[in-house]
């Protein structure tokens, strides 16, 4: 399964590594240099995690970074995943 969350849709991204050598002019040196580039991958803290939805009173198991989770605390588990499209509205006969 790929790393990927749920809620935002962050995923593993490239960049580079660059590696420089030498010391700034600013502090008498001759200027950095670059002396290496590697390709690297940012990969994102992607966490599986059961969640309570108290407005549809069950759990739902969803692969979330750590950003989603702290939005989930703050705007509320259903909200966050109505949004997403993971669940569907409650309906007013589902209420009852």
């Amino acid at each position: 399964m790929s790393r990927v969350c749920q809620i935002t849709g962050k995923r593993t991204r490239v960049g580079n590594s660059v590696a420089r050598k030498g010391k700034a002019k600013r502090e008498g040196g001759v200027g950095i240099k670059t002396t290496g580039i590697t390709r690297r991958k940012f990969k994102v803290n992607v966490q599986k995690k059961k969640i309570w939805v108290p407005e549809l009173k069950r759990f739902f198991t969803v692969r979330l970074s750590t950003r989603a989770l702290k939005t989930m605390d703050r705007n509320g588990a259903y909200r966050v995943l109505l949004d997403a499209g993971l669940v569907k509205p409650e309906t007013a006969a589902a209420k009852k």
